[in-house]
């Protein structure tokens, strides 16, 4: 670190570099360092292009994707980055947090729980067909996770809007479609519009041969399951949950945790009102909204710090 104005002024274009390598590696970082999980590599300019092909269940597994609900936000103690709990159909201290907010009337409050309200996301088996900025991960299969933007282009492909047009399930080794993923700037934000499916057709092979049904089974054994990522066993407890929002959050006259209360060990107890998720987004901008999660894995590096 520079000791001295003079000694920063002559260090700038070593910090620059510095700095730019670090911007480079968050490009290219997973969720939380997994090394399961693909993500698509931006340049300078934060515009990136890849093909993926979205895959079936699982073996053994009904569905090919989950469904995930997060909070990601700082406080004066510090960051709070955990899965919420009503992922999986169970109260979270964070909503209940938030719908107080909501319903106290005050707008300062509403901005509060605007900010701290919580993000979804899904996460699905993907074959890369092509990554031009790390052609080794052609030909592989990982995870993805993926915000709402994404969700509903798989979502409009397989509820066609119009007569004309055929409905195509994404997850299809042989009547899917590869998806374009188009990533560019947009006021600041990483944005996704721009992507798109392909005509339906079978899998194949990243130089564009035709893939066996042996080769078809080989990749879908070689899947993730998609089930563990929402297995009730991975998600921390409401009574942790709790404990961390009160210290990130300062609550309780400055205590890292709060009093145990009735509550806390009686879950069908909705001693408040649900948070009303909609009611928050009413005439709000969700451009950025699933870009978000591009950020989280580094700042989940901080809060662990904690």
């Amino acid at each position: 670190m520079p000791s001295s104005f003079s000694a920063l002024k002559k260090s700038r274009s070593a910090g620059f570099n510095k700095l730019n390598d670090q911007l480079q590696k968050l490009n290219t970082s997973k969720p939380s360092g997994d090394d399961r999980y693909w993500k698509l590599n931006v340049d300078k300019a934060d515009n990136g292009y890849a093909v993926i092909r979205f895959l079936p269940a699982p073996e053994g597994e009904d569905m090919p994707f989950a469904r995930m609900w997060d909070h990601g936000f700082q406080g004066p103690g510090g960051w709070y980055i955990e899965n919420s709990l009503t992922t999986i159909g169970q109260d979270d201290p964070v909503s209940e947090h938030n719908s107080k907010l909501w319903n106290s009337g005050v707008d300062e409050d509403k901005e509060i729980a605007r900010k701290q309200k919580r993000r979804l996301n899904f996460h699905a088996n993907i074959y890369v067909v092509k990554d031009p900025a790390n052609p080794d991960n052609e030909g592989k299969v990982f995870l993805y996770k993926f915000g709402k933007k994404i969700y509903d282009k798989l979502n409009d492909l397989m509820n066609p809007q119009f007569e004309d047009e055929d409905a195509v399930n994404p997850f299809d080794f042989w009547e899917g479609a590869d998806f374009k993923l188009k990533a560019r700037n947009v006021e600041g934000w990483r944005n996704y519009d721009k992507s798109e499916f392909s005509a339906s057709a079978p899998i194949t092979a990243p130089d564009g041969s035709e893939m066996t049904d042996e080769k078809m089974e080989e990749l879908w054994k070689s899947q993730h399951s998609i089930q563990e990522i929402v297995d009730p066993k991975n998600f921390k407890s409401y009574n942790e949950l709790k404990a961390k929002l009160y210290k990130v959050l300062a609550l309780d006259g400055g205590n890292l945790a709060p009093t145990g209360t009735a509550e806390d060990d009686d879950q069908k107890m909705e001693y408040t009102p649900k948070f009303k998720e909609k009611s928050i987004d009413e005439g709000k901008s969700t451009s950025s909204s699933t870009d978000e999660e591009d950020d989280l894995s580094f700042f989940k590096s901080l809060a662990d710090e904690d």
